[in-house]
C-alpha cells in the first residue's frame, strides 16, 4: 500500500525494551495482515533467544517474521548491512501487497531506514581524522572547537566543545569538501523513502522498571544462564559483538567463576533499566511517533488500526 506521495506505507512499533511491543505487534499484524520485520540489533543473532526476548516459535507461527536469526553470534553486523537487508525485505513485502511492520527498539536501525536510499553520506579520510584526533590530544577540546568556529560558526554553535567526535567530523568535512558542514543539506524525516506510521507504548517509569525486573527474572527461569554457557562452549568468544548484549556480558564472568550470580542478575536489571532510559530519550525526539499511554493498552490495537485506515484520525484526544 502506498500513500499519496507514492511512498510505501509502513507501520512501526518502537520504544523501550519490555514495553509490550511483541504482544501488540502480533495483535495488529494479525488484524491487518502484516508481516513483521525485526528491528532489534540482538535478535538478528542465531541461537540467542532468551536474552534477546526473541519472539517464540509459537509467536512466529502466528505472523511471518523477517530479519530474525540472520547471522551467527561470531559474525559482525553493521547498521548499513541491516538497512540493506531491510530495504530489500520491505520491497518484496510491498510487491506482494502486504503491509510491512517494523518492530523493535534499535533507534539506529530506524534512523538508517529513514534516510533517502541514495543518501551516500559525506566523504571521510581516516588519516585526516587521526591527525585531528592528535590535535585534540595535544591542545584540548576548546582549541579544536575554536578551530571549527573559525570555519563553520553555524555548526560550532550547536556542538558543545566536549562533543569532540562531531567536532572532528565537522572539521574533516570542511577540509575535504572546502565547505562547512552546515552548507551540506542533511536529510530530514520528510525525505524518508517510506511513509512511516510509528507507535510506542508509554509506561510510567516505575511500572516500566517493574516490567524490566520481572522480565529479567523470567529470562533466568527460562534458562538464560544455560544459553550463555552453551554459546561459550560452542566456541563463541566472549569478546564478540553479540556477547556484549545485556544479559550475556554480565553472566560470562559468573560462568567463568569470577562473579556472583545474584549480583550479576542485579547488574542485568540495572543495565536494562538504563538502556530503556536511553531508548526513550532517543525515540521521544522523533516527532513521528504516536505515544499510546499504558492505561490505553487494551484499546491500542484498535487505535492503531483506526489510524492506519484514517491517518487523520489520530489527535491528542485519542489518548
Amino acid at each position: 500500500m502506498k500513500d499519496t506521495n507514492n511512498k510505501p506505507r509502513i507501520i512501526g512499533l518502537v520504544g523501550a525494551t519490555a514495553s509490550g511491543k511483541t504482544a501488540l505487534s502480533l495483535a495488529v499484524a494479525q488484524a491487518l495482515g502484516c508481516e513483521i520485520l525485526c528491528m532489534d540489533s540482538m535478535q538478528i543473532y542465531k541461537r540467542m533467544n532468551i536474552g534477546t526476548a526473541k519472539p517464540t516459535a509459537e509467536e512466529q507461527a502466528l505472523v511471518p517474521h523477517h530479519l530474525l536469526d540472520i547471522v551467527e553470534p561470531d559474525a559482525g553486523f553493521s547498521v548499513a548491512e541491516y538497512v540493506t537487508l531491510a530495504h530489500e525485505t520491505i520491497r518484496q513485502t510491498v510487491d506482494r501487497g502486504v503491509i510491512p511492520m517494523l518492530v523493535g527498539g534499535t533507534g539506529l536501525y530506524l534512523r538508517g531506514l529513514s534516510l533517502p536510499m541514495d543518501y551516500g553520506g559525506l566523504p571521510s579520510d581516516p588519516i585526516l581524522r587521526a591527525a585531528l584526533q592528535k590535535q585534540l590530544d595535544q591542545y584540548g577540546a576548546e582549541k579544536l572547537h575554536a578551530q571549527l568556529r573559525a570555519v563553520d560558526p553555524v555548526t560550532a554553535a550547536r556542538l558543545h566543545p566536549n562533543d569532540t567526535r562531531r567536532v572532528i567530523r565537522a572539521l574533516e568535512i570542511h577540509q575535504l569538501t572546502g565547505q562547512p558542514m552546515s552548507a551540506h543539506q542533511t536529510p530530514t524525516d520528510a525525505d524518508a523513502p517510506y511513509d512511516f506510521q510509528l507507535y510506542a507504548i508509554d509506561w510510567p517509569r516505575t511500572e516500566l522498571h517493574a516490567r524490566i525486573n520481572l522480565r529479567v527474572e523470567q529470562m533466568m527461569r527460562e534458562g538464560l544462564l544455560d544459553e550463555v554457557e552453551g554459546l561459550l562452549r560452542s566456541g563463541i568468544d566472549a569478546s564478540m559483538q553479540s556477547m556484549q548484549g545485556l544479559g550475556y556480558k554480565e553472566l560470562i564472568p559468573v560462568i567463568q567463576g569470577r562473579a556472583n550470580l545474584k549480583e550479576a542478575i542485579e547488574q542485568i536489571k540495572t543495565g536494562t533499566r538504563n538502556y530503556a532510559r536511553r531508548q526513550l530519550i532517543w525515540f521521544r525526539r522523533d516527532k513521528r511517533i504516536h505515544w499510546i499511554p499504558s492505561s490505553q493498552l487494551r484499546r491500542a490495537k484498535d487505535m492503531i488500526i483506526q489510524n492506519w485506515e484514517d491517518p487523520a484520525s489520530w489527535t491528542s484526544k485519542t489518548c
